[in-house]
């Protein structure tokens, strides 16, 4: 690793209660849990391995809530992926998606979004009370967001599609040139790093 290890950052972001925190949970540390708002932004590390090459994926989870936008510019900033969550049993947070994706693209200043990886994920699929249906998602961010998006069905509750959503980000963004290397060194302090113990929903 004489080159570093290459760090492929993801940030999750949607409206508050859609279950951001609850989908990293599930995937860091395989277990669901319920929980409270997060307050501000958290991130953790996961090391995975893409092909025959280990990389980290360092995923930062920011808070629905207004009052800590203002916040998110710092850490909107090189990233290689943005999660876009809301919950299928509220039709509202599916459609506030497109409010989240452009002012991620403001604050980053992304230079072609067309072509930036967003992926958008209908949470709560576990839930009977669900009234977005899949195709309507699909259709709904097609016509409202467009650009390089891929959409997946989850149920943090279930473990439905967790995995797969992380690795299909992990393959896509590792092969993309923006994606960071840091020498082994500073990989070490950084993934030995507890994130703040702050909870989401």
């Amino acid at each position: 690793m004489s080159k570093g290890r290459r760090i492929i950052k993801i940030v999750i972001i949607g409206e508050k209660s859609v279950g951001k925190t609850s989908i990293l949970k599930r995937y860091v540390d395989q277990r669901f849990v319920t929980l409270k708002p997060t307050i501000g932004v958290d991130f953790v590390n996961k090391d995975v391995m893409v092909g025959d090459k280990m990389v980290t994926l360092q995923l930062w989870d920011t808070s629905g809530q207004e009052r800590f936008r203002s916040l998110e510019i710092s850490y909107y900033r090189g990233a290689d992926c943005c999660i876009l969550v809301f919950d299928v049993t509220n039709e509202k947070t599916l459609h506030d998606l497109k409010l989240w994706r452009d002012d991620f693209i403001e604050k980053t200043e992304i230079q072609d979004p067309i072509l930036f990886p967003f992926i958008i994920l209908g949470n709560k699929v576990d839930d009977p009370n669900r009234k977005v249906t899949e195709k309507a998602a699909i259709q709904w961010c097609k016509d409202n967001i467009g650009g390089n998006l891929t959409y997946f069905d989850t149920s943090a509750k279930d473990n439905i599609n967790i995995e797969q959503v992380f690795k299909q980000i992990s393959t896509e963004c590792a092969t993309q040139p923006q994606s960071k290397e840091i020498p082994p060194e500073q990989l070490i302090s950084l993934t030995e790093q507890k994130p703040n113990q702050s909870t989401c929903c």
